[in-house]
C-alpha cells in the first residue's frame, strides 16, 4: 500500500480524519507548510497536485527559490565511539567519512527495505 503522493519531485502525506470524514495531508520534507484535503483519494491526489503547483507558482511570483525535499545533507549525532570507529574505518578504506556513510545507508536500504524508493528529481 502506498501511503504517499508524488508530484514534480515533491512527496505528500495521506492522513484521515474520522471526526471530519475527510482525507488530508501536507508536503513532506520542506519547511513551508503546504497542506491539502479531499473527500476521496482521487480528490486528495488532485488537491495535492494543485498545492504543489500553487507552491511553485507562488515561489516564482515572489522571486523565491522553492525548497527541495531533502536537500542532500543532514547532521547525525552518533556519539564519540561510533564516530571514531567510522573515521578509522574510512581512513583504512581510503574514503571520506561521507562516502563511508553514504555506502552504509545505501547497503542498509538495499537489504532492509521491502521496496527501494527511487530517486525523485
Amino acid at each position: 500500500m502506498n501511503n504517499q503522493l508524488k508530484h514534480q519531485g515533491y512527496i505528500g502525506s495521506i492522513e484521515a480524519s474520522l471526526e471530519d470524514n475527510c482525507l488530508f495531508g501536507k508536503i513532506l520534507f520542506i519547511k513551508a507548510l503546504v497542506s491539502y484535503e479531499g473527500k476521496t483519494v482521487a480528490e486528495l491526489d488532485a488537491a495535492f497536485r494543485e498545492a504543489v503547483d500553487d507552491y511553485l507558482a507562488t515561489c516564482l511570483a515572489l522571486g523565491q527559490t522553492p525548497e527541495k525535499p531533502c536537500k542532500g545533507s543532514f547532521n547525525v549525532r552518533v556519539g564519540h565511539d561510533l564516530h571514531l570507529a567510522a573515521a578509522l574505518e574510512a581512513t583504512r578504506k581510503k574514503v571520506t567519512l561521507n562516502d563511508l556513510t553514504r555506502q552504509a545507508l545505501s547497503e542498509f536500504l538495499l537489504h532492509h527495505c521491502a521496496k527501494p524508493t527511487p530517486a525523485i528529481g
